[in-house]
């Protein structure tokens, strides 16, 4: 059975994703530098998801058919954090209108 993020994304198309800029390629960090904007002095945000309807730079495929982060191993401690089937993950498949996470089996 694949893993539901698989085909979900919707917490890539929900929210903005701040982080700090320690986290970014220049100033040590993983995330790639060129799909981050400063925000202020201390902080930055994944590029994409200020806008309205907010979807990360990162995020590939379709939301709700088949999704992956482009950045998986180098995303910001926001993503690393996010939890599948948390209240925050079903509210953004709301918004996608998705039906909430499924309860958790054996996934693939």
């Amino acid at each position: 059975m694949t893993h539901p993020c698989l085909t979900c994304g919707a917490c890539c198309a929900s929210f903005r994703v701040d982080f700090s800029v320690h986290e970014t390629q220049e100033m040590g960090g993983d995330v790639p530098d060129g799909l981050v904007v400063e925000v202020t002095g201390a902080t930055s945000r994944m590029r994409g998801t200020d806008h309205s309807p907010p979807r990360c730079a990162a995020l590939t495929g379709k939301v709700g058919t088949q999704a992956a982060c482009g950045i998986y191993e180098w995303r910001p401690s926001p993503c690393r954090e996010f939890a599948a089937g948390s209240q925050a993950c079903d509210r953004a498949r709301m918004r996608q209108g998705l039906s909430p996470f499924p309860a958790q089996a054996h996934w693939a």
